[in-house]
């Protein structure tokens, strides 16, 4: 299946693979793809790291604090109801149970009962708030997905075993190329990684060097990579080196640069 020429069924089967609602065969399918495609794995990518970003941005909830008073004032009665069924256990031996004895039990009952079902009422009713404030916090976060800059370029850059190692994708708009670390390499304090345009006649241009944070961007224009098929980043002395002078050290990672259509 040639999914690069049908960006759209491409980008609804990322999404779906990201969510993990593409399942069984066809999401093996998919991952067979992506070991293929460099296209297929920089979309899965992307959209993962669409994912990722709204569980960053997704703020954390604590039940109220009724709801712990409740259920602890449940668990007290029962343990009180337990210790009074093995007085009654140890001493049914040597008295008849009395109408007061009963009419305790009853009342411990219904006051256990109704404890229950307030403490369960109280959790239903934070549930249900809880729900419709995350409702519309996804509602918000869709919204601001939707209005995220679109890249037009994307490069999976991999090493010499074709492990993918950096996502690097440029946004024509804003003129940020933004690198993503998704391997586990990482450099030495005094050496820095740098990124190269690979042109199809010349020698390679340097398009800026990368700090050690896990997502890094740099500034280019469009000019910079419309016209490049491919990007490479070597490993150079800490704060790279001149443009003029090409990469001096091992060359580590390297992948085609596409344009999207998506």
């Amino acid at each position: 299946m040639k999914l690069h020429l049908n960006p759209e069924l491409l980008d609804r089967l990322a999404a779906s693979y990201a969510v993990g609602t593409l399942r069984g065969p066809a999401r093996r399918r998919f991952e067979a793809l992506t070991r293929e495609s460099a296209v297929v794995r920089a979309a899965a990518l992307i959209w993962q790291g669409r994912l990722a970003s709204l569980s960053e941005l997704q703020p954390s909830a604590q039940p109220a604090p009724e709801v712990w008073t409740r259920i602890d004032s449940l668990v007290q009665a029962q343990r009180e109801h337990s210790a009074m069924i093995s007085i009654r256990a140890k001493d049914s031996g040597s008295r008849v149970p009395k109408w007061s004895d009963w009419l305790a039990s009853l009342t411990v009952w219904r006051t256990t009962s109704a404890a229950f079902v307030l403490a369960t009422a109280l959790a239903i009713t934070w549930g249900l708030l809880a729900r419709e404030q995350l409702s519309g916090q996804i509602a918000q976060l869709q919204s601001q997905l939707l209005t995220t800059p679109q890249e037009s370029y994307v490069a999976v850059l991999s090493d010499n075993n074709a492990a993918a190692s950096m996502l690097v994708t440029f946004d024509p708009r804003n003129k940020k190329l933004t690198l993503q670390r998704v391997g586990a390499y990482k450099e030495a304090n005094d050496r820095s990684l740098q990124l190269w345009a690979l042109a199809p006649k010349g020698a390679p241009k340097s398009l800026g060097v990368l700090g050690h944070d896990k997502v890094f961007k740099l500034t280019a224009a469009e000019s910079d990579v419309s016209s490049i098929p491919a990007l490479a980043i070597s490993l150079e002395p800490r704060g790279g080196v001149p443009s003029e002078r090409g990469p001096t050290g091992p060359v580590l990672f390297k992948g085609a640069l596409i344009q999207k259509v998506l």
